[in-house]
């Protein structure tokens, strides 16, 4: 099961079911291996570098790479090419990712106006904060349910998080909705994502990870009570009133810091956010390497 909170206890005591084996996602090398045996029966292009494409898709399952080779493969058919090139997997992997372009959605200039510099509030903020994962892709191609994409991969798989990486991170979450207020003088619903995510990542920090400023050395999330048969989740909290408002200021607190970190990079770079803005206009899709050109960074992190 990949759930195991919804067991019975009593099916779990020994001399029942003795032993747990924990099947996580592969890790980057074993990503390469897998590629290497979905890929045998496939024709790739010479430069389909497969150790490239498993550092990029952190957090994917066997399935996932396997479906990916697929859908390159028919993309490739569909044009009628001999070879699956780097394209046809880059596509298959978005589609994955991100799900179908939406054809036939109709914006008007304001609004590709405001997409544009909402992603290109991230990608600046991504590009320049230290800590950050680097910069994949950026588009304002809607895909699924997503109206723009600013993509972000690490250079290895990490298990480990450092607070610094977190407000790194919150910041470029935030960065959307900076450069609205900052060309628009607005807000938009297109920052609910990313809102919602900062938020949860927000109060993880505080209550599960220690790395408020007034709960440092303490988890306040709680005890989580195992389901069974349809009961309801509950989660007992074990601190006060007082805790609980302090702990909504303390995440509060967080969430405006990092707004007004990625407010301030936007500031300090305001001509690399309207240059980038212009690029995506106009390209609608831009990788990596050419938002750091264009922004002036001059090396990927990661």
């Amino acid at each position: 099961t990949n759930r195991p909170d919804i067991l019975d206890p009593a099916l779990l005591r020994p001399g029942r079911f003795d032993r747990r084996i924990v099947v996580d996602l592969p890790t980057m090398q074993a990503r390469l291996e897998i590629l290497k045996i979905h890929a045998r029966n496939k024709p790739l292009a010479q430069d389909v570098d497969l150790e490239s494409l498993a550092r990029g898709t952190p957090g994917f399952s066997g399935a996932d790479l396997e479906n990916m080779l697929n859908e390159a493969a028919l993309l490739a058919a569909r044009e009628a090419k001999k070879d699956i090139e780097p394209e046809d997997i880059e596509e298959a992997r978005d589609k994955i990712i991100l799900g179908l372009e939406r054809e036939g959605l109709a914006l008007t200039d304001e609004e590709c106006k405001l997409l544009a510099y909402h992603e290109a509030g991230h990608a600046v903020v991504a590009a320049v904060l230290p800590n950050a994962d680097a910069v994949h892709k950026v588009t304002i191609v809607p895909r699924g349910r997503a109206m723009g994409v600013t993509q972000q991969l690490p250079k290895g798989d990490k298990y480990i998080y450092q607070r610094e990486y977190m407000l790194d991170r919150l910041a470029v979450m935030m960065g959307g909705r900076a450069a609205e207020d900052l060309v628009f003088k607005t807000s938009t619903s297109g920052a609910e994502n990313d809102l919602k995510h900062a938020t949860q990542l927000a109060r993880k920090m505080v209550l599960d990870w220690g790395m408020g400023e007034r709960f440092r050395h303490v988890a306040l999330g709680g005890r989580r009570e195992n389901v069974f048969l349809g009961e309801e989740i509950a989660q007992r909290r074990e601190y006060s009133e007082t805790t609980a408002r302090e702990v909504d200021e303390e995440i509060q607190q967080i969430l405006e810091e990092t707004y007004q970190r990625a407010v301030n990079t936007l500031q300090a770079h305001r001509d690399a956010l309207d240059r980038l803005a212009e690029a995506l206009l106009e390209h609608e899709q831009l990788l990596g390497s050419e938002v750091l050109e264009i922004i002036g960074v001059d090396e990927q992190k990661g």
